[in-house]
């Protein structure tokens, strides 16, 4: 995290309108030789004295063998710059607008024409009535957005099979979503395809993103190559010209999805939180093998999967609902799920043909025991809010609760947690956390006073449990609740939070040339005070993302470059930032 890094902040969150800037001043007035007043430009005055200096003749020195002359072939020359006797200007009071046509100006408009000024939710008020954000398209190289039926809290991208790490244009995206719906009956869990996802910001020509790479000097393309750059030209404006194409089959489910987790290893199997107490286990083999087909891979002549519209796994063990919920990445099948009492359940894999095999899945490929209940200080609050595996180790998780505690699990010690610390002294909530899959002893946590905060786990165990351990970094510009985090899958650096206002992308490697002095004293703390009171723009902060009301979760597609997508109360939004 040492690292010097050369990106450009961007923000493309939109526009809004502004206040009028201060009106040009009036031009002076000059005075002439009777004290009449004039709004011509004023003339030099001449000074005899120096006039008859400057027209007496000068006679050359003599070139001789000792005392030769170079001759220039390029002749210099000189404009003389016209001075304004300071004595000869004075202040205008007459066109001066009167203060109540200044305060009768529309502070939308300057000279009939609208204003726009950049907008930040982290340093800029509230838009004023009448005020709107608009999309400034330069920001991305793509944005799309996608208005449901019913909001949504949580989704999860299901891994396809087609590539890592694409870049080409238009990309493609399997969505697994769960409504927020009016009533417990109408709830769906919605499997969507969104393809043909085409750039919408600046077309640029293979070219022209090699010359804002290299630059220029280091083009060596000939015109030879004319021919080939216009016909990829055209084959870049083809793609520009396409509409996206959503496909989507939803599933019927008991209750709100609080929750939303794809299996790693097996991503037809999609699992849920219900708001009405209940984990839910679907396998959509069935719509992912429709997708294929509809794409042109027919699957070898083999016969459809038959859909299943309901879970094959309920489960009804917790005692309330809760939102944690997180598949490991280390062990195929083991999952962990906790709720608001406090409890976290752990969920292992059967052995035998029962599990993932060619019969399908069924309520006997997973075991499931109550393994942890509410422990520590935060005893009277102990809901656990988010659950991560570790990236690592097969054995270890880690679990943000209210009462501002992170508890580090091991499921060989039971009953227990190992450590558990008290991250916020004043005791807001840990909504989030997030375990950098590059670096594994980096973990991000967010809070419900807005700081988020990155932690060394080799240094996470104070010496004294009454001391809070000391953070790698910290922020606190957010004015507004973090709601989501995650790691980019391939730079190590690169972490997207969402808060309530918006998606802000951050590259951690970004060093600070002064420390700010608002900075408390604390190592690493970025934009205001330890207590989230909002400050200046951390140095670190790459791109926002903002217009959208009440954004709760935000992912980076594991397979598709620097592509973000965020739900909130207005809809989806993907897009990837220009400045990635």
């Amino acid at each position: 995290m040492g690292k010097k890094s050369k990106r450009n902040r961007s923000s493309g969150g939109g526009a809004g309108k502004a206040a009028v800037p201060k009106a040009p001043p009036s031009p002076a007035m000059l005075v002439d030789e009777n004290g009449a007043t004039t709004d011509r430009p004023a003339k030099k005055v001449a000074d005899s004295r120096r006039n008859t200096s400057t027209a007496a003749a000068i006679e050359e020195e003599e070139e001789t063998a000792d005392n030769l002359r170079f001759q220039d072939p390029y002749i210099d020359e000189y404009e003389e710059e016209e001075a304004m006797d300071e004595d000869t200007i004075i202040d205008s009071t007459d066109e001066k607008l009167p203060s109540s046509a200044v305060a009768s100006r529309d502070p939308h408009q300057y000279d009939g024409q609208d204003v726009v000024r950049s907008w930040n939710p982290l340093t800029s008020g509230p838009l004023a009535p009448g005020e709107k954000l608009e999309v400034d398209p330069t920001a991305y190289k793509m944005l799309h957005g996608l208005t449901p039926e019913w909001p949504s809290l949580s989704f999860d991208f299901i891994r396809d099979e087609l590539g890592e790490n694409r870049t080409r244009f238009p990309h493609s995206a399997i969505v697994a979503v769960g409504s927020q719906a009016d009533r417990t009956d109408r709830n769906r869990l919605t499997i969507m395809k969104l393809s043909d996802l085409a750039r919408t910001g600046v077309v640029k020509s293979a070219e022209e993103e090699d010359d804002d790479i290299l630059g220029e000097k280091y083009n060596d393309s000939d015109d030879d190559d004319d021919e080939s750059d216009d016909e990829s030209e055209e084959e870049d404006e083809e793609v520009a010209d396409l509409d996206p194409v959503v496909e989507h089959y939803s599933l019927r489910h008991q209750g709100g999805i609080n929750r939303i987790r794809a299996m790693p290893q097996h991503p037809e199997v999609v699992a849920t939180w219900s708001d009405a107490g209940t984990v839910n286990l679907y396998d959509v083999r069935g719509i992912l093998d429709t997708f294929a087909r509809s794409a042109g891979d027919g699957g070898g002549g083999a016969a459809a999967t038959k859909f299943r519209r309901d879970p094959f796994f309920v489960y009804q063990g917790h005692s309330t609902e809760g939102y944690a919920m997180d598949w490991s990445r280390v062990k195929t099948g083991q999952m962990a799920t906790g709720d608001c009492d406090g409890n976290i359940h752990i969920w292992q894999p059967a052995s035998g043909p029962s599990f993932g095999n060619a019969g399908g899945w069924n309520n006997s490929s997973f075991s499931v025991s109550a393994t942890y209940g509410p422990s520590g200080g935060n005893i009277d609050n102990p809901s656990v809010e988010d659950i991560q595996w570790s990236p690592t180790e097969s054995t270890v998780f880690a679990t943000a609760e209210c009462g501002g505690y992170v508890k580090v699990f091991d499921i060989r010690c039971k009953d227990r947690p190992m450590i558990s610390n008290k991250i916020h002294s004043n005791g807001a909530d840990v909504n989030v956390l997030a375990w950098n899959g590059l670096v594994s002893n980096l973990l991000a946590t967010g809070g419900d006073d807005g700081v988020f905060t990155v932690w060394d786990l080799r240094n996470f165990q104070p010496a004294s449990a009454d001391v809070a351990p000391s953070p790698l970094a910290r922020f606190t510009a957010h004015r507004n609740p973090i709601t989501s985090l995650e790691w980019h899958p391939t730079d190590e650096s690169m972490i997207a939070v969402s808060d309530e206002a918006g998606t802000y992308i951050y590259d951690l490697s970004i060093e600070e040339d002064e420390p700010s002095e608002k900075a408390g004293g604390v190592s690493g703390t970025a934009g205001g005070d330890e207590e989230g009171g909002g400050g200046e723009i951390p140095p670190q902060l790459l791109f926002v993302h903002c217009g959208s009301e009440s954004v709760k979760e935000v992912h980076w597609h594991p397979q598709v470059a620097s592509m973000v997508m965020t739900t909130a109360l207005t809809g989806f939004s993907l897009f990837i930032p220009s400045n990635l």
